[in-house]
């Protein structure tokens, strides 16, 4: 179990657990009343802004990956509609209020160790706002394919790829 994920004590009883092979993988185990961790996978959404032809993609102003560039996304809050997330992620990186339309595509694998499982990637449709790069993004750019910064992920690669 990764370092992130470690769980020491039952959250029900709070006895220490054990670690035991449970439903094809060694699981958290409390010895007390027999309560299973099991990690619910960490999911994000993004949205793939096309805007004359070019993409928009924000420059990372923190590890890991800073300096490098990806289209708005970050991390779905417990209740929120994925395509809402995609849509505040973006204004929050941005100033750019979107619209997420269509799914483009789920892509499956962390790819860092604070990374997300899943990312839901959505077509954006842009609404408005004041271009400001901000929080997680240091700078903002619309980018034709044949002229893409450096790319700080797999999944920004397949999601470009597919265009």
């Amino acid at each position: 179990m990764a370092e992130a994920d470690a769980v020491n004590y039952c959250l029900r009883c709070g006895a220490a657990v054990v670690e035991e092979e449970r439903y094809g993988r060694v699981r958290p185990v409390c010895p007390r009343c027999g309560w299973i961790y099991f990690a619910d996978p960490k999911v994000a959404a993004g949205v793939l802004v096309e805007e004359k032809g070019r993409i928009l993609l924000v420059r990372r102003a923190h590890a890991p990956l800073k300096g490098l560039w990806t289209f708005p996304a970050g991390f779905v809050d417990r209740g929120e509609d994925p395509a809402r997330a995609a849509e505040r992620e973006c204004l929050e990186e941005t100033g750019l209020r979107v619209r997420a339309e269509s799914i483009l595509d789920v892509v499956a694998g962390k790819e860092h160790p604070h990374g997300a499982d899943f990312i839901l990637v959505y077509r954006g449709i842009l609404l408005g706002g004041v271009p400001a790069a901000q929080d997680d993004a240091d700078a903002l750019a619309f980018f034709s394919l044949d002229e893409l910064p450096p790319l700080a992920f797999r999944s920004t690669r397949r999601i470009l790829a597919k265009l």
